[in-house]
């Protein structure tokens, strides 16, 4: 019935490119934003009071990034960085020039779950790791971080899909990807046939991304 409606030859090609934009775009900055993201709530948690690290200063200053970028709407972020994204990528048009404000969107939030789920394990944990004598860099990644592993990769799942949803604002202010081609032709041209495949492509990616976090988790949580 779809190929009643849209020419396959010209729109298949055009979705695919702009999966593989998006897929991209998701890719590098979840990546970036896991390390960037998961070293910040991890401190964060360490420097808390009564914590193997704990320093009212490292951690105010640290709580401080996280609550002034977290409130900014994705959006907002994405123009506001636009000198910067010019000045380190050289445009600020396209999938490579999103990646910076996904990046840093991404972080915040990876800070923020990752510190609730590290702040929800079990203090006997940390005592059990001093009592064998491990350090407190390695009890952070060594005992606290692995034993809120499961939760940890529940929340980057979900994350990984607000990606996905960041990267349709994206393409909408010229990031490309699948929210640049639902603008360009499901709504500038009217193509609804075209913005279904696009909705569909996007439920099923997500579902995937779902999936797999659900049962990459489970391994850990059960």
């Amino acid at each position: 019935m779809v190929t009643a409606f849209i020419d396959v030859d010209v729109v298949v090609p055009k979705v695919a490119q702009a999966l593989a934009e998006t897929l991209f775009m998701v890719s590098v900055s979840f990546v970036l934003a896991t390390v960037v993201g998961l070293l910040l709530g991890i401190f964060l948690y360490a420097t808390r009071q009564g914590q193997l690290l704990q320093s009212r200063v490292a951690h105010t200053a640290l709580n401080l990034v996280v609550n002034v970028l977290r409130p900014i709407p994705f959006i907002v972020l994405l123009i506001a960085l636009t000198p910067v994204t010019r000045a380190l990528i050289g445009t600020s048009i396209g999938p490579s020039a999103a990646i910076l404000p996904l990046t840093i969107a991404a972080s915040v939030g990876i800070a923020r779950v990752a510190e609730t789920n590290l702040v929800a394990v079990d203090p006997g944990v940390v005592e059990a790791a001093e009592a064998v004598g491990a350090r407190p860099l390695h009890i952070l990644f060594g005992f606290v971080a692995r034993e809120a592993l499961g939760p940890l990769l529940l929340s980057l799942t979900f994350i990984f899909v607000a990606l996905i949803d960041a990267t349709a604002v994206a393409g909408v202010v010229g990031g490309g990807g699948l929210g640049s081609l639902a603008l360009t032709y499901g709504y500038q041209r009217f193509d609804y046939a075209v913005m279904v495949v696009i909705i569909v492509v996007l439920i099923v990616l997500v579902q995937v991304v779902q999936l797999g976090g659900n049962r990459l988790a489970r391994r850990f949580i059960d």
